[in-house]
């Protein structure tokens, strides 16, 4: 496993354990002044809104925890942008249950939990949030909105004493980020960022042979593929910041914990809207980033939204004793070369749900004090320090110098057209 960098958190105050008696106590979803839309959702379990065949008991998430005797209490923001490797890890974890949904869209609501919301989960309205962040058997919040929403979010969270985790990036703005997280150096409570990437257990035994063993010596080249499948929305996409932000943030994350170093001396990004309404956007479906850091090992990151049958996630680190390779998997461990049918789809939540149940319970395990968040904000800033790079150079249509240049390439974002 990746190891933890040194806490720079204060000593989390332990979670309080759910009394079974307070689970079913009944409270508003909205004021008294305002009827709410989403009262039309049920609230009998159902599975997770999905097309084609009826999914398997693995693959049903039933929130049993919350009829356990005990749980870290949970309430989600955001329940049209969450993962659904995330949602079902959220679900299905026995130490933990969902209180509350703060969600203003019942499209969004039928988007992440399908017609029927979950039995025992209350569904509240963005102006009755503070019913949600009142509440004591509450110990951490789930942020899944978009990054121009969710500081203030994050902020009122901490300050009501509750854990934060982001499932995306808590502000793409540098100094918004920093203040968000030393709001939890103050209240003394955790701040988890998703770089879900870092909790894979094949990039975690990569990273342990290169970094940790040395097995291939002094690092040359890193390249990465990382084809999105299926791809995401429009309106997902320009609410995350665009690709940049949505998905080359987290291929940055890893090459930066194999190589040890930060931030490269110089980055350079071509790329391609194939997709016209995503031109539209002012953004790229395709983009290729080229990296060269201070060690003179020189980095390829390869991001498409073109994957047509399946997700393509590949990772090769060439070094001066040999090479290694994660190459795409699957359960039955067959390879394909020209097939017209894929033998085996994979989404990107079914390639990487390992990855984020480890990281949900890595959040679980910080709510209880028991480690700290393995994301320092250092780390977080460096990371959007150099996607926003990237995005300045595909702009300019130019290199940018991050060792000499005198800008800051971690400054507001470039807002989406």
């Amino acid at each position: 496993m990746v190891p933890s960098p040194p806490s720079y958190h204060k000593l989390l105050v332990p979670h309080h354990p759910i009394p079974a008696a307070h689970r079913d106590d009944p409270m508003s979803s909205t004021s008294a002044s305002h009827a709410s839309p989403l009262a039309t959702f049920h609230t009998s379990i159902a599975p997770l809104g999905q097309s084609g065949p009826a999914p398997d008991a693995s693959n049903s998430p039933t929130p049993s925890s919350c009829h356990s005797g005990s749980g870290v209490g949970l309430v989600l923001f955001g329940a049209g942008l969450v993962s659904k490797a995330l949602l079902q890890s959220l679900l299905q974890e026995v130490s933990c249950c969902l209180l509350y949904v703060v969600e203003d869209q019942p499209e969004e609501l039928e988007r992440a939990f399908g017609t029927e919301v979950p039995a025992g989960i209350k569904v509240l309205q963005q102006q009755d949030a503070a019913i949600a962040l009142s509440d004591p058997r509450v110990s951490g919040a789930i942020i899944c909105s978009p990054p121009d929403e969710a500081p203030e979010m994050v902020r009122d969270a901490l300050r009501a004493g509750k854990g934060v985790f982001c499932q995306g990036l808590p502000s793409l703005d540098r100094q918004t980020a920093e203040t968000c997280f030393d709001e939890a150096d103050r209240c003394g409570r955790p701040l988890v960022c998703g770089f879900y990437k870092r909790f894979d257990p094949a990039l975690q035994f990569l990273y342990k042979k290169v970094r940790d063993s040395r097995a291939l010596g002094r690092i040359h080249r890193i390249s990465t593929i990382s084809g999105l499948y299926p791809a995401a929305c429009l309106s997902q996409l320009k609410a995350s910041g665009g690709i940049f932000y949505n998905a080359a943030v987290h291929d940055i994350d890893i090459i930066s914990l194999l190589l040890g170093e930060s931030v490269p001396d110089i980055i350079f990004s071509l790329g391609h809207a194939f997709c016209a309404d995503m031109g539209c956007l002012g953004d790229m479906d395709t983009v290729t980033i080229s990296m060269k850091f201070p060690s003179g090992a020189l980095v390829t990151l390869d991001i498409s939204q073109h994957c047509t049958r399946s997700c393509d996630q590949r990772l090769e680190v060439h070094g001066s004793q040999g090479t290694l390779r994660v190459d795409n998997q699957n359960p039955l461990g067959i390879t394909e070369h020209g097939t017209s049918v894929s033998i085996c789809p994979q989404t990107q939540a079914e390639r990487y749900r390992d990855a984020y149940r480890e990281l949900f319970r890595h959040f679980l395990r910080t709510l209880k004090g028991q480690e700290p968040p393995v994301v320092t904000k250092e780390q977080f800033l460096w990371t959007i320090q150099v996607a926003a790079a990237a995005e300045q150079s595909w702009r300019s249509r130019s290199a940018v110098d991050l060792h000499n240049s005198a800008t800051d390439a971690a400054g507001p974002k470039a807002e989406l057209v």
